[in-house]
Parts: C-alpha cells; structure tokens; sequence
C-alpha cells in the first residue's frame, strides 16, 4: 500500500493527517521560543533539562488514568476538549517574563503536554480500529512523516521569527495553528462503534494491568518502542547551541536549524526504509542508528559539518518508532488498546526524561561529545537486546 492509496481509502486518515499537521506545527514553532527564553535568561543546564523533562513528565503521572479514559470517552468530544486545553496553555505562556516565572511555565507545560499525550493515546488507539496490516503500518510511518515534517518547518520558521521577532508573537502565531487544528476536528465525522466500558474508572486501570501481567511478552514490544526515547536531543541540542554556536549565530536560528535538519531525515528516512524494514532487518537498523549517533559526537564542534551529522542521526528513527509501534498495536486486543498504549507512552517518556535528565547532569561533568557517544553505544546494546529476545529465541506469541 502507498500512502497515496491510504488517502484515498480512508478519509478519516486524511482528515486527521491534517489536524496534526496543523497542530504539530504550532508546538514545535513555539518550542523554539521556550528554548530560546530560557537561554535568554540565562537558564543553567539542569533547568533547561527540567523544562525539557516536563514536556514528558504528564505524560507518565496521567498514564494510567489516560488509558482508561480514552478507551470509555466518545473520541470526537474528547479530542476537542484536549486540543481546546493545548490552546489555553498555550496563550499562558504570555504570561513568562522572567527566570522567576519559570514555576508558571512549568504548571503550563504540564496541562498542555498532558492534554497532547492523551490527545496523542486517543489517536494511537483509533488507528487500530480502522485499520490492519500494511495500512496500520503506513499510518503509523504517516503520522511519523507528518511529526517529522511540522518539526522541521516549525523549528526553521520558528527559529527565524523568534529571532526577529521575539518569543511572544511566537506563542500567539502557535495559538492561531491551534485555533485552526479545532476547526477541523469539529468538522470530523467519527464513525467507530466502540464497546462500552461500564468499569468504574479504578477498576479499569486495574482490568489493564491484569491484561498485561497475563500477557508479558507485550512488555519487549513496549521496552522495543521506548527505546527511541534514547534520542530525545532537545537538551543536547539546546546545550551545543549555547556552550558552542553562539559564537557563530544567534542562539535561536542554531536550535531551529539544528533541529530542523535532523527532522527533515526524519522525514525523509521512511521513504528510504519502509519497504526494507522487517523484523530481520530490525537489528541492523539498531545498528545503524548507534553507528550514526557517535558520528555525530565526533563532528559537533563544527555547527555546519555537524548539521550532516545530525541528519544522519534521523534517518533510521522515523521507521524504528512506527514499525516497533505497529508490531505493538497488533498484539493487544482491541478493548485493552487505550490502556496498553497508555502504559506503552509512559515507558516511552520515561525514557525520554531519563535520556534528558541524563544530558543535563553529565553537561556538568563530561563534554556533550562523550555524552552522545554514550547515547549511540546504547543502541548496540539494543540490537543485541533485541537479537536475543526477538531473533534467536523468538517472540511468536
């Protein structure tokens, strides 16, 4: 199946291809600006890893309660009431003007980013509903193409108008994306007949954790999918554009470039790696990602060789991300999707925080290359995690 294909078969995957896209844009367009204020206010490492850290934290506090709550919620009214609460938090972020402000943003972020990781949860679950197979698959690799795409546009454009502008227009111009992305889901019409859960909300949560515990090898799919966490770079690229480009361009435009070029690969990786990708082929993409991680570490020093460096870092982690995903998503039974992927999204910003709070402390100790290095070898150890769990004793429930 090609994506074209997915389009015209399914509306419903084009309608929400689109709010995505718009909505996406919006938060990776201001997140420049976060980034950027916290420079401007001359931030240490440790807190720029906290504000990064709470754009992942909600999403493990509410994971169990967000599971249950998106597999009992009609989808429709609920991810109206998530994106209208992103929209709020969003105009909020006005309200930052100085370092002593940074407890309010950190409040902000946690409703905005909690609301995205249940809004996230409930578009995960849907997509198994209406689809199987290589259709799951595509739209696993279209929503990751999609996040890819909005991530390199909003962080470049976002980079520029910050700098020209400044971080409050930044946050009303993402307001107006999302304004827009409400536009279009009110327009959806969700046609999904869904078993009604009469459980009181406690026992639900309970029921999920039964269903896994009885059902373990799920948890070297979740582990598999989190992995990606690894190469949560947002600190790490924070830190190299403050300790070591802003000599060479305004700190803005070096996270908004930096970033961009590594989402574009991103983008671009599964048009090259989708039709190689199986289960075989898995463990050299591993491989492949850590090989292209410590190539990285050993360029950073130079922003415009390090752009390359970057951009092969996001070739491979598109596809591992949908297709560890897809593997996920067809192993659960329907009625225990929301809580699974709930729990699934929570190991996966575990390993985000870890990763970023990893970053922010080592800054302190060790130079960024050695930091990354670390990051890369993490993912040969992954490959053969995953050649033991997956290759050689198989994993063929």
């Amino acid at each position: 199946m090609t994506y074209k294909e997915l389009f015209s078969n399914h509306k419903i995957v084009r309608q929400l291809s689109s709010v995505q896209f718009i909505a996406y844009f919006g938060a990776w367009f201001s997140n420049v600006a976060i980034y950027s204020m916290l420079v401007d206010f001359g931030a240490s490492a440790f807190l720029i890893a906290s504000v990064t850290a709470m754009h992942l934290i909600p999403g493990v506090i509410l994971s169990p309660f967000s599971g249950s709550i998106v597999d009992r919620i009609p989808v429709k009214p609920l991810m109206i009431t998530l994106l209208s609460l992103e929209l709020i938090m969003t105009l909020c972020f006005l309200l930052i003007n100085t370092i002593d402000d940074i407890w309010m943003l950190l409040i902000f972020l946690f409703i905005r980013m909690g609301s995205a990781s249940i809004f996230f949860t409930t578009e995960m679950t849907l997509l198994p509903k209406i689809l199987k197979g290589q259709a799951l698959i595509k739209a696993n690799e279209l929503h990751s193409i999609i996040w890819s795409f909005t991530f390199t546009a909003g962080m470049a454009l976002g980079g520029v108008v910050v700098n020209m502008f400044g971080v409050k227009v930044s946050f009303m111009i993402d307001a107006i994306f999302f304004i827009s992305a409400l536009t279009i889901l009110s327009q959806i019409n969700f046609k999904i007949n869904s078993k009604k859960i009469e459980q009181h909300i406690f026992q639900s949560i309970k029921d999920g954790i039964s269903y896994l515990n009885k059902n373990r090898y799920i948890f070297h799919y979740m582990f598999l999918h989190a992995i990606v966490g690894l190469t949560a770079f947002d600190t790490l690229v924070t830190l190299l554009a403050d300790y070591k480009y802003k000599y060479i361009l305004a700190v803005p435009l070096a996270i908004g470039i930096s970033n961009a070029t590594r989402a574009l690969a991103l983008m671009i990786g599964p048009f090259i790696i989708s039709n190689w990708i199986n289960k075989k082929n898995l463990f050299y993409i591993f491989i492949i990602q850590g090989i292209s991680i410590i190539s990285w570490s050993i360029i950073q020093d130079n922003f415009y060789i390090a752009l390359l460096g970057i951009f092969f870092t996001g070739l491979t982690t598109s596809s591992i991300w949908s297709y560890t995903y897809a593997l996920l998503q067809e192993k659960v039974e329907q009625q225990y999707l929301g809580r699974v992927l709930a729990y699934n999204e929570m190991l996966f910003m575990l390993t985000n925080i870890f990763t970023t709070f990893f970053i922010g402390l080592m800054a302190t100790l060790v130079g960024l290359d050695i930091i990354t290095s670390i990051l890369g070898i993490a993912f040969f150890a992954v490959a053969y995690y995953y050649k033991i769990i997956f290759l050689q004793k198989g994993n063929n429930e």
